[in-house]
């Protein structure tokens, strides 16, 4: 039986229950790839699956969707930068060694050597542009903020938009999406960090150290809070007629009150899960190769380290994303240019 690495979640709890272990490698069935995993990466979501740390009133209905004591996936992790190392009966489109993208999305498993995924959704060519570390990080912010900005809040030219938690990953896409979308952008975040999101595209910093946000005059067409640090009410004021507050972070009860805050006072609370869509990360990589788009890197851990890169994301303190280095990064990659 052939086999490969990978980093096994056999408990919930801290870094030490992810243990690294060699399990059998899959095949390709009918209709996939298989995808050997360059990089990958360690992210909130990761994370809080592992710990199960979520938010107030989703313990026990996480328990249910992965597992009761344990995750019925063991093998976390869904963003995958790598090479086509095999391809399933009928598999068109591409050819061993192409380099791509490819997202796991709940199905997991990407934080080993090897990942099956469907041909047919959520694998795309990997813009020449991006590096692997980079490529694997495209996505988790990326997806969420294109979600949130475009998908539901319909972020428009000329729109002030605040963005909470600006220096993680979802924050870092948001500004540059923003960016694209020709809004004006506002980021809150350490001064630590005040100049890395000036450099993403922020037009004004204000450092939640020390200044008390809800305590400003000015008002905003989105908030955007990736970290779940405000309630509605906080933030009301801050909100021009027609606002809209983005609460990437909640707990259960406030996904049911979003549904009906902020009406009476010309707003809406926007919240729920995201979407992973074939076409948004295409889009994503559309903006890369054209120079438009740019995951920030954090740091870089060898698959042998994936405690260390646990303990740097639940520090809060990351920088963008926190990467595995899974194997060998090809030399000279096949890649056509065309973002598949």
């Amino acid at each position: 039986m052939a086999t490969m690495r990978a980093a096994c979640v056999e408990r919930y709890g801290g870094p030490e229950v992810v243990q690294l272990r060699e399990v059998e490698k899959p095949r390709p069935k009918q209709g996939e790839l298989l995808i050997r995993v360059v990089n990958t990466t360690v992210n909130s979501a990761d994370w809080r699956i592992r710990s199960l740390e979520v938010p107030r009133g989703y313990g026990t209905l996480m328990r249910l969707a992965m597992g009761f004591s344990k995750p019925r996936q063991p093998v976390l992790g869904s963003e995958i930068s790598g090479v086509v190392e095999e391809l399933g009966e009928g598999v068109e489109g591409f050819r061993v060694g192409d380099a791509v993208i490819a997202v796991a999305g709940m199905g997991m498993g990407a934080h080993a050597e090897f990942k099956v995924m469907s041909a047919a959704e959520r694998v795309i060519a990997k813009p020449a542009s991006l590096s692997f570390q980079e490529a694997s990080a495209l996505c988790f912010g990326g997806l969420t903020a294109l979600h949130y900005l475009r998908a539901r809040a319909k972020v428009k030219a000329g729109e002030k938009l605040l963005v909470i938690g600006a220096s993680g990953a979802v924050g870092i896409a948001a500004i540059q999406l923003a960016r694209e979308f020709g809004a004006e952008v506002t980021a809150v975040c350490s001064g630590g960090n005040a100049e890395l999101v000036r450099s993403q595209g922020a037009r004004h910093v204000i450092d939640y150290t020390r200044e008390d946000l809800t305590a400003r005059s000015e008002q905003y067409d989105v908030i955007l809070d990736c970290v779940g640090s405000v309630e509605y009410g906080s933030v009301r004021p801050l909100l021009k007629q027609g606002g809209r507050l983005l609460r990437i972070v909640s707990s259960l009860a406030g996904q049911f009150t979003a549904l009906f805050q902020g009406r009476l006072s010309g707003h809406r609370v926007i919240s729920g899960v995201g979407t992973e869509r074939t076409e948004d990360m295409r889009y994503l990589a559309e903006l890369a190769a054209q120079g438009k788009y740019r995951p920030v890197i954090d740091s870089a851990f060898p698959l042998e380290g994936i405690r260390d890169a646990y303990t740097r994301v639940e520090s809060k303190r990351k920088r963008g994303s926190v990467v595995l280095d899974v194997s060998p990064a090809p030399v000279h990659p096949r890649a056509d240019g065309h973002i598949r």
